[in-house]
C-alpha cells in the first residue's frame, strides 16, 4: 500500500509540475505575439494577393506597341486603374475564349470587345441569343454607380451606339433573313443536325454525292427528301448500283429525322436566296466596322440548328476568303456564342472539320472567340488554338463543376494567384484574363476589371430594331424567298418524262399487239378464203367431169338432149357468157 501511495503521489507532483510549464510556455507566447503585433504594421484591408513586383509583372506584360482592345484594369484589392488590361487587336485573329457560369457577364464582355472593334474598323459577327446585345446599336444611358465604376478603372465613359444589322434565320424573326441550300450546308453538318450514326452520315453523304453528280440541286428539305425516295425507288437503285446501294432502313431513318426536323420548324432557313456571307465584311464610309447580330429566338428549342447554322457561316467564310497571312487588324471577328452546343454530340469527322476551320481561318482575316461556361465545352485540339482568354466566374456546387473547376485551372499560366479561390469569388463584370500579345507569348494572368460597354445594356428600342431593318440595303436582295426549279421539280420532271415515256411504250405495244392481232385474223380469213376456194374448184371440176360423161352419154343416145344439159349446167352457163360476151365485144369494137 505504501509503495502504492508513493506512486500516486509521484505522479500528482509530476501532473503539477507540467501544468506550471505549460502556463509559463503559453505567457511567454502570448507575450511575443503581443510584441510582434505591436512592431508589425497593420496590414492594409486593399491589399490584393499580387505583391508590388507580381503587379510590376503584369503591367509591364500588357504594353503594346499597336492599337489595342482594352478589357479593364487590374484587381489587386482593390482596381488598378494604372495597370490596364488589353488585347492587342492584331491578335484577335488568333481567336479566343469568353467563359463562365450564367449571369457573370460573358454578355457585356462581349458587347464590349464588338463595341471596341467596331470603333477600330474591324466588322463583327455575333449571335443575339436573348436579344441583350442589340443595345449596341444605341447609346448607353449613365448613372451615377456606372460612373463612379467607370472612373476606378480609368475607363472614359461616353455613351455611344454603334453600326448595326439585324439579321434572323430563314425569316423567323426582325432582320435581314440568312437562308442556306441544303447543297451548301453539307452532310456533315446535317448529319450533326439530325444526330445520325456514322453509318447513316456516310449514307447521307451517298446522297448528297448522287445529287451533286446528276445535276440535282438540293436547295431546301423538299429536295432531299425527294433525291432519297428516288433512290430507294426501283429505278433509283438502279442509278444508284454503281455507287453502291442505299439501305432502306437507313433511309427511312433519315426521312424520319428529316420530317421531325422540318415539323419543328427548320424547313424556312433552309432555301433561296442563299446569303452571301461577304455582308459580313462590310464597314461604314467612315471607316467603322458594322457589327452583324444574328437574332435566333428559341434557340434552346432548336440548339443543334443554332450551332451547326454559325459553323456553316463560317466555313463559307473559310471557303471563300483569299489567304491573307497576319494584317494589321482581323477581317471580321465573329463571336461564337452558346459554343458547347456547337461540340456536343458531334463525330469524329464534324469535329476534325471544326477543328481544321478554326486553324486556318486565321491567315483568311478572320478571328473567332468561342463564348461558353467553361473551357472544358471546348476540344482540347481547339482550346489549344485560342490566344486570349477571358473566364468569368466559376461554381463549384456539384462534383462535375468541381472537376470542371479544376480542369479550367490546369489551363493556366503559372501566376501568384490562387485560382481554385479566385475563379469562384469574382464578382459580376470581373473576369481572369491572359491573352497573347505581340511576340506571340501569353502575358501575366490578371485578375481583371472589366470595361462597362458605352451602348445600351438594355435592349435596342423596337422603333429603332425596325428602322434599321427597313433601312437595309440588304433586304431588297433577300428579304423574299424564291423557289426555283431544284432537285424535287426536276426528279417530278424526270418522273414525269419517264411516264409518259413508258405510256407511250404501252401505247406502241398495244398497237403492235393489235396488228398482230389483226394479221392473224387476216391469215386465217385467207386461210378460209383459199380453203373455200379450193372446195369450190373441187366441186367444179367434179361437176365438169359429171357433165362431160353425161354429154357423152346423151350423144351417143340423142344430141338435142346433150346440148341441153350442157346448156343447163353452171358450166354450159358460163361458155354461153363467153360467146356472148365475145359476139358482143366483136360487135363493140366495130
Amino acid at each position: 500500500m505504501t509503495d502504492a501511495h508513493d506512486a500516486v503521489a509521484a505522479a500528482k507532483k509530476a501532473l503539477a509540475e507540467a501544468e506550471a510549464a505549460l502556463a509559463a510556455a503559453t505567457a511567454q507566447a502570448e507575450e511575443s505575439a503581443s510584441a510582434s503585433a505591436e512592431e508589425a504594421p497593420v496590414p492594409s484591408p486593399t491589399l490584393g494577393p499580387l505583391d508590388e513586383s507580381e503587379v510590376d509583372a503584369v503591367r509591364a506584360g500588357y504594353v503594346t506597341e499597336g492599337a489595342v482592345l482594352e478589357m479593364g484594369a487590374l484587381v489587386n484589392g482593390d482596381a488598378r486603374a494604372d495597370v490596364p488590361v488589353r488585347i492587342p487587336i492584331a491578335m484577335t485573329n488568333r481567336h479566343g475564349l469568353v467563359a463562365g457560369a450564367t449571369g457573370t457577364g460573358k454578355t457585356k464582355t462581349l458587347q464590349v470587345l464588338a463595341e471596341q472593334l467596331s470603333a477600330a474598323g474591324v466588322p463583327v459577327f455575333a449571335a443575339d441569343i436573348k436579344g441583350d446585345l442589340s443595345g449596341i446599336a444605341a447609346p448607353g444611358e449613365p448613372s451615377e454607380k456606372l460612373l463612379a465604376r467607370t472612373e476606378g478603372i480609368g475607363q472614359r465613359w461616353q455613351p455611344t451606339g454603334h453600326p448595326t444589322e439585324f439579321y434572323c434565320l430563314g425569316g423567323i424573326g426582325h432582320g435581314v433573313p440568312i437562308r442556306a441550300t441544303v447543297s451548301s450546308f453539307g452532310h456533315l453538318m446535317l448529319a450533326k443536325v439530325l444526330g445520325l450514326n456514322e453509318t447513316q452520315e456516310s449514307s447521307l453523304a451517298l446522297v448528297f454525292h448522287f445529287a451533286d453528280q446528276e445535276g440535282l440541286p438540293l436547295v431546301d428539305l423538299a429536295d432531299l427528301r425527294a433525291v432519297i425516295q428516288h433512290l430507294t425507288s426501283d429505278e433509283g437503285k438502279a442509278e444508284l448500283a454503281e455507287l453502291g446501294g442505299l439501305n432502306k432502313a437507313t433511309a427511312g431513318v433519315i426521312l424520319r429525322e428529316l420530317i421531325t426536323f422540318a415539323a419543328d420548324g427548320a424547313d424556312v432557313f433552309f432555301g433561296e436566296p442563299e446569303f452571301d456571307t461577304a455582308h459580313f465584311l462590310r464597314t461604314t464610309a467612315e471607316g467603322q466596322g458594322i457589327v452583324s447580330l444574328l437574332e435566333v429566338p428559341g434557340v434552346h428549342d432548336k440548339p443543334a440548328l443554332f450551332s451547326t447554322f454559325l459553323m456553316w457561316l463560317l466555313a463559307d467564310l473559310f471557303n471563300d476568303l483569299p489567304e491573307v497571312g497576319d494584317l494589321e487588324k482581323p477581317k471580321l471577328v465573329f463571336f461564337f456564342d452558346e459554343a458547347h452546343l456547337l461540340f456536343k454530340d458531334a463525330s469524329k469527322d464534324f469535329l476534325a472539320a471544326i477543328t481544321q476551320t478554326v486553324r486556318l481561318i486565321r491567315s483568311k482575316g478572320v478571328g473567332i472567340f468561342f463564348v461558353t461556361q467553361t473551357p472544358k465545352d471546348v476540344p482540347s485540339d481547339v482550346l489549344a488554338q485560342l490566344g486570349s482568354r477571358v473566364q468569368h466566374q466559376l461554381r463549384a456546387h456539384t462534383p462535375d463543376a468541381a472537376k470542371a473547376l479544376k480542369a479550367t485551372i490546369s489551363t493556366y499560366p503559372t501566376s501568384g494567384y490562387d485560382l481554385g479561390e479566385v475563379l469562384t469569388t469574382l464578382g459580376i463584370g470581373e473576369a481572369i484574363v491572359t491573352v497573347m500579345n505581340e511576340k506571340g507569348a501569353p502575358s501575366p494572368v490578371a485578375w481583371t476589371r472589366l470595361r462597362a460597354p458605352q451602348g445600351s445594356m438594355d435592349p435596342a428600342p423596337e422603333a429603332l430594331i425596325e428602322s434599321t431593318i427597313a433601312a437595309s440595303p440588304l433586304l431588297a436582295q433577300y428579304g423574299t424567298a424564291v423557289d426555283n426549279e431544284s432537285a424535287r421539280e426536276l426528279l417530278a420532271a424526270r418522273m414525269n418524262a419517264a411516264a409518259e415515256a413508258e405510256a407511250a411504250r404501252e401505247a406502241e405495244r398495244q398497237r403492235l399487239e393489235q396488228q398482230a392481232e389483226a394479221a392473224t385474223v387476216k391469215d386465217r380469213a385467207q386461210e378460209e378464203y383459199e380453203r373455200a376456194l379450193r372446195d369450190l374448184q373441187k366441186k367444179d371440176r367434179t361437176t365438169t367431169r359429171t357433165t362431160t360423161r353425161r354429154s357423152s352419154s346423151r350423144r351417143s343416145g340423142g344430141s338435142a338432149g346433150g346440148i341441153g344439159d350442157i346448156l343447163g349446167s353452171r358450166a354450159g352457163q358460163t361458155i354461153v357468157r363467153e360467146v356472148v360476151r365475145g359476139i358482143f365485144g366483136t360487135l363493140g369494137r366495130r
